[in-house]
């Protein structure tokens, strides 16, 4: 998935269409690394979205919002007293690289016409945004960088901006074919490789289709390519060029059964599918090639969602890491209390001993070092060690002496790993509501479950927060409301609270996964369909959902009942229906 020169060109295309001419109305930062700018226009409000996240960078125009924090950080003040009320005048692209140079015109605190450049950079883990005076000296970066972080550029105010070249590469839009086919041939390596190696803002899947088009194995060598593959493969790098120049693009997003296995801004011809609308595929099944009004719209679709869920990663990382310590600290304590278990299997041996010699003494011979006896329990004959400085009664003594303290350690220990075993399992449970924690609201609830379980220290005169989260809501096949626990609580409120007696209940058999409820409301019976797809719901969000098969216990809730003194989220039940299936939930349709 390429966020390539091509790609930024198309987003810059939309740009300019939609914000020339618009007024900065408001400037807000959601994130450390984002800004979401909001520009009016006479038709009306338009978003802007800009992340130099490290792992997801991205530009693209949204509908929707986002909640910025109480205090603004100072490099939002900074744009805020700069260009609030400014105008963009210019939204550029330098060759095909993955730079977008936004332009604006401002009034100064002296009521003079300035100018400014606020410079996006898609760069991965350098991705960066940057603002700039007339002169193109840097006031100020979302990233500041200094020369103990990169050699090659400084980022930081009053340092001259300019793109740092650490790759020699040709711009796509002015190479002809001599310098094209000179350039490819004195790289012995595979043609797809020497095409995007060589020209800005190709990536490898487009320099894959450039070869598809011109009918060229991708994989050959360059030494290979003779001269009418070099004029094929050359005029569809032209057609490539052409249609930058022209604006003439077409988002779309390739599916695989269902998955989507690229995008791009030009069509991708070697996956051979026949392109849809994004409008009339409402689910992605089969293999398609799904074409989008914009690639902002593309873009919105395909990240939101990652987005969400590598933004949620960074806020719960804390969260993870109490949970990952508690849980180290609880199996390393089980581990050696399993191995003290062990210790005392001999403790009823050690009886037998005891009561044999008090049985059988007699029969020792002083300063003995053993003494065989017919043990009336198995009726075998045993040897039993004996200590030679003791007499026969003292052996005795001391073996049930060993037993005692063997019997109390072991009865001491099986209430203790009971009790260490019951927090494994809530902080495994804990685990995996994080992993499948899609909201704030969601982690809100989870760390209160970790400051009521003492895990995490409430502060002095902190209230319990209000719960907003809500469970996942999907309908089966056949029109049953199915809903799906995100956490312990959840989980509780679904099974106790929420459902009633004849609904459907069901969890992965013995390991960590939400409680899914099938509400039977009227109904007299709950067909086949929904039976699977509220299986596969409860394998899905479990901690074996990357497992070829789950194996899910389902019951009527009136048969789940509370353990006293139970943790949040346990249950127990004695008669249950089981059933293995796969974690595809797919074809479910959500209820929003």
């Amino acid at each position: 998935m390429a966020f390539d020169g091509v790609t930024i060109a198309n987003v810059v295309s939309e740009l300019k269409k939609e914000l020339i001419g618009g007024r900065l109305y408001k400037i807000a930062q959601p994130e450390t690394d984002e800004l979401l700018l909001t520009v009016k226009q006479p038709g009306g409000q338009k978003r802007l979205l800009i992340s130099a996240d490290a792992s997801l960078p991205l530009i693209y125009l949204t509908d929707a919002n986002k909640t910025s924090p109480m205090t603004a950080p100072n490099f939002c003040m900074l744009l805020r007293k700069h260009l609030q009320n400014g105008r963009i005048t210019e939204i550029s692209q330098p060759g095909l690289e993955r730079i977008v140079q936004i332009g604006i015109e401002h009034l100064d605190e002296m009521g003079d016409l300035c100018r400014k450049t606020l410079i996006v950079e898609i760069m991965g883990k350098h991705s960066n945004i940057i603002f700039c005076n007339e002169e193109n000296v840097i006031i100020d970066s979302i990233k500041r960088v200094s020369a103990a972080v990169s050699s090659v550029r400084e980022v930081l105010p009053g340092k001259p901006y300019f793109v740092a070249r650490t790759q020699e590469k040709l711009d796509a839009l002015a190479t002809d074919y001599d310098e094209f086919k000179s350039t490819l041939s004195s790289k012995p390596q595979p043609v797809f490789k020497a095409v995007y190696g060589s020209f800005t803002g190709i990536s490898p899947i487009l320099a894959q289709e450039l070869c598809y088009e011109a009918g060229v194995d991708g994989e050959r060598p360059t030494a290979a390519l003779t001269e009418p593959d070099y004029g094929r493969l050359y005029k569809a790098f032209g057609r490539m060029a052409e249609a930058v120049r022209e604006e003439s693009f077409t988002p779309n997003i390739a599916y695989t059964n269902g998955s989507p296995v690229e995008f791009s801004a030009l069509p991708l011809t070697m996956y051979g599918y026949g392109q849809t609308a994004a409008a009339q595929l409402p689910a992605k099944t089969g293999d398609s090639a799904v074409t989008y009004p914009s690639m902002s719209a593309l873009l919105e679709h395909y990240y939101a969602e990652k987005n969400t869920l590598t933004r949620i990663r960074q806020k719960s990382s804390d969260l993870r890491r109490i949970v990952q310590t508690a849980l180290e600290r609880d199996i390393k304590k089980y581990d050696l209390q399993q191995r003290q278990m062990k210790d005392t299997e001999k403790r009823d041996t050690y009886r037998v001993y005891g009561e044999l010699l008090n049985t059988y003494g007699y029969q020792s011979e002083p300063g003995a070092r053993s003494l065989k006896a017919l043990n009336y329990y198995t009726d075998e004959t045993i040897t039993i060690p004996l200590d030679p400085s003791l007499t026969a009664v003292e052996n005795a003594k001391k073996y049930f002496e060993k037993y005692g303290k063997m019997k109390r350690t072991y009865e001491a220990l099986s209430e203790l790993t009971k009790e260490v075993k019951e927090e494994i399992d809530h902080l495994e449970s804990i685990q995996s509501a994080l992993d499948i924690a899609l909201y704030e609201e969601d982690l809100a609830q989870i760390k209160e479950e970790l400051t009521e379980s003492g895990y995490i220290r409430r502060k002095g005169g902190a209230k319990k927060q209000k719960v907003t989260s809500r469970p996942f809501h999907y309908i089966s096949s056949d029109g049953f409301h199915m809903y799906v626990g995100k956490n312990n609580y959840q989980n509780d409120e679904l099974t106790f609270k929420f459902a009633s007696g004849n609904d459907w209940w069901f969890h992965a058999k013995q390991m960590p996964g939400s409680h899914v409820i099938v509400k039977m409301e009227n109904a007299e019976e709950l067909p086949d369909r929904t039976f699977e797809e509220a299986a596969r719901l409860a394998a899905y969000y479990s901690k074996g959902r990357n497992q070829e098969k789950v194996e899910i216990d389902y019951v009527q809730k009136k048969h789940v009942k509370k353990p006293g003194g139970g943790k949040p989220g346990f249950v127990v039940y004695y008669t249950n229906y089981s059933m293995a299936i796969d974690s595809d939930i797919s074809g479910i349709r959500t209820a929003d």
